[in-house]
């Protein structure tokens, strides 16, 4: 759990580097805000693309051999871009596709976990590990003061000296299950796309985790353009979203333990929506600070939430449903955060782009709702509640 956790928390603080440093980045490569959306969007899609393949490799050489591919390969395109530098909008999107190997690690980190945990405690323990998310703090807070103090270039290299020493545990802490599911043909990992579940899993957990994601990588952008904030000071509004949004999700996880993930997410959709539309209309930082601190403790359970359900649907194929349903999570944070940026170009507003997305979650609110009798009368077992 300990392994998996660090692992997570410091792939995700460098899987969102971009946005953090995307003003200072887009101010010296003179970045439209369609390009700078495009910029902090990209390791979100990568990491989704590159979760379904993670979650593949999971279930076939085990995920200590996984997480550990997937970090020296960040290190490594970290270190390449910190010595021969980014000087084009086409070099930082090809960073931010080595940058979704980091944003993959949740397909390593949970699987990690949860193989170790019955079923009663699936909430808690996937939540406790999902907690790395938190990971995109550390970004916000600090990638803004380093710039600031060497050049933003350099943070892409100071990054890897925390990635080296938790990489350096994890080789030593994680192991794998012993009872993990034997390989099998490459075929059958895409089984789960058979069924409708697996399907609803993505779709809700886009919105929850979508949600987080895209507004963690683009909050910087968001204060900065909209209120005329420093990089530094709309880091640390961004880290105080990110932080609420990071420390629920294991609550949401216990919550949905206790009172089923359904139940929970019930609740989640309806006031990420409201908080959402608030945010449209928000005219000071005060109070889309607060609203986007709301919105974010929502998605943040949701997380936890939808966690909590997966395994007792999947619980044979929680490596492939955990790349499956992060590579939504990562697809629906890519819509977020480079629609963001096309209505800010377009229209001179971020409103759309938030008004969209709150209405993403009353489409899920609804499928939920379509869906959860079915569930609770098919799949639930053991007392498990959902």
């Amino acid at each position: 759990m300990i392994a998996a956790f660090l692992y997570f928390d410091l792939a995700f603080m460098v899987w969102v580097l971009l946005g953090p440093l995307a003003p200072d980045i887009a101010r010296e490569l003179a970045l439209s805000p369609a390009q700078k959306g495009l910029m902090v969007a990209t390791p979100t899609l990568a990491g989704a693309v590159l979760r379904l393949v993670v979650g593949l490799l999971v279930d076939r050489i085990g995920p200590k051999r996984t997480g550990a591919l997937n970090q020296v390969i960040v290190i490594a395109g970290l270190m390449t871009a910190w010595l021969l530098g980014v000087h084009s909008f086409s070099g930082t999107l090809a960073l931010g596709v080595i940058l979704g190997f980091a944003g993959a690690s949740f397909a390593v980190a949970l699987p990690l976990a949860s193989r170790w945990y019955p079923p009663e405690h699936q909430g808690k323990a996937m939540g406790i590990a999902g907690m790395g998310n938190s990971g995109t703090v550390f970004a916000a807070l600090f990638a803004p003061t380093l710039a600031k103090l060497f050049g933003w270039n350099a943070v892409l290299g100071l990054a890897c000296i925390p990635l080296v020493l938790v990489l350096s545990l994890y080789l030593v802490m994680a192991k794998d299950a012993p009872d993990a599911p034997a390989p099998k043909p490459v075929i059958a990992y895409l089984e789960p796309l058979r069924t409708a579940d697996a399907w609803w899993f993505m779709l809700f957990y886009g919105v929850t985790f979508g949600g987080f994601s895209g507004l963690s990588s683009s909050l910087t952008i968001y204060f900065t353009d909209r209120f005329g904030l420093t990089t530094v000071v709309a880091g640390y509004c961004t880290a105080a979203c990110v932080f609420a949004g990071s420390l629920v999700r294991p609550l949401g996880g216990a919550l949905a333990d206790r009172i089923g993930g359904a139940r929970t997410l019930t609740t989640v959709y309806l006031v990420a929506a409201v908080a959402l539309v608030g945010v449209s209309a928000a005219a000071s930082v005060g109070s889309a600070l607060g609203l986007f601190v709301l919105a974010m403790l929502a998605l943040g359970a949701g997380n936890g939430a939808v966690f909590q359900l997966v395994p007792q649907r999947f619980g044979k194929e929680i490596g492939v449903m955990t790349g499956l349903v992060g590579m939504a999570g990562g697809i629906g944070g890519f819509y977020l955060a480079s629609s963001l940026g096309l209505a800010r170009q377009l229209t001179g507003s971020f409103s759309y782009g938030f008004l969209i997305f709150a209405v993403l979650a009353l489409v899920a609110f609804a499928g939920l709702s379509l869906v959860k009798r079915r569930w609770r009368s098919e799949w639930a077992t053991g007392g498990v509640r959902i």
